[in-house]
């Protein structure tokens, strides 16, 4: 990666999101000679450095790769470590211009450019790329103690588990791997779902060790329940037919699932084009919004629907922008 640039005059494109998407949009842009720059908020790969310490992808690393840079792993899944790596090594040999520790406060629009303003500095393009993914936002339980110390919407490393009364909110992957490693380290785990099993997304070959442990007793689970209220050091639980119950507990692990930040989307102008699944407009054939010169990159285009896009299939959306840019 580049030392800082002094902000040019005018540059051809802005990429806002350093991860794998964002990186994958500045080789494009590297290789039509577009003048770029990258503004990242956190570190590079920053929702990547915020998963779990022992995270392993449900795809496989060819699955992963971006510009066709072999990514050599250890095991069938590649692990968050391996990831990490993978695309610092990237962005350090591509000598990519990539400004961390960065955020965007705002992105106007100028005759035919764009201003952005960020913390540290002061940018003028042609061209803006959001590629800021979903991981920021948790989606909040909405129930009275959601917000003491005890309850974590981000799960990292079962250690800090170990001995404790935990419940996991959810039955999706992060879900799962947080009961099961919870578990594994001594904590005494209970799910409460609010559907009527395990989702069905979860990783084939983790189901039947949840499964197994929820059956044999090892982790407890209330099927069809939610949470109610959150206490110092109990939970209160309801079923779908209104039976409450009281759980002794020391921590919540509220692994509800994440969003994308739509407030900025909104605040730069893009329009919203399904009010409930909250999915922002664009061109899919060149990824252009309802702004010229505006475009969306990688997950953050499936607006709630969080299960649609992932590295896989939005790292063609680089090649496809910086395509676009370079025609116009």
């Amino acid at each position: 990666m580049q030392t800082h640039n002094q902000p040019q005059d005018l540059l051809d494109v802005v990429i806002i999101g350093g991860g794998p998407i964002g990186i994958a949009c500045a080789i494009e842009a590297q290789k039509r000679n577009l003048s770029y720059v990258v503004i990242e908020k956190g570190p590079l790969v920053n929702s990547l450095y915020h998963y779990p310490t022992n995270m392993t992808f449900f795809s496989s690393s060819e699955k992963l790769e971006i510009d066709q840079i072999p990514f050599i792993s250890k095991n069938a899944k590649p692990s968050k470590a391996e990831a990490l790596e993978y695309y610092r090594r990237i962005a350090t040999s591509k000598k990519l211009d990539i400004h961390l520790f960065e955020k965007v406060n705002s992105v106007k629009k100028e005759e035919n450019t764009y201003h952005i303003h960020t913390s540290k500095s002061d940018y003028t393009a042609k061209n803006v790329v959001i590629a800021t993914g979903f991981y920021d936002i948790p989606n909040h339980m909405n129930v009275k103690g959601e917000y003491l110390p005890k309850v974590n919407h981000y799960y990292n490393d079962p250690h800090y588990y170990s001995n404790q009364d935990v419940i996991v909110v959810g039955a999706s992957n992060s879900s799962v791997d947080a009961a099961l490693e919870v578990y594994r380290k001594g904590g005494r785990v209970t799910m409460v779902v609010r559907g009527e099993g395990i989702g069905e997304r979860v990783k084939y070959w983790v189901r039947p060790d949840i499964v197994n442990r929820i059956e044999e007793g090892s982790i407890k689970a209330y099927f069809n329940s939610t949470i109610k209220e959150i206490r110092e050091h109990e939970v209160d639980i309801e079923d779908e037919n209104g039976h409450k119950k009281t759980l002794k507990n020391d921590f919540v692990l509220a692994l509800t699932g994440y969003r994308p930040n739509f407030k900025f989307l909104e605040k730069v102008g893009i329009q919203l084009q399904d009010k409930e699944k909250k999915i922002p407009q664009y061109d899919p054939q060149t990824m252009e919004t309802n702004l010229k010169g505006v475009y969306l990159a990688g997950v953050i285009c499936g607006g709630l629907e969080t299960h649609k896009w992932f590295i896989e299939n939005s790292r063609i959306h680089a090649k496809m922008i910086m395509e676009n840019i370079s025609c116009n």
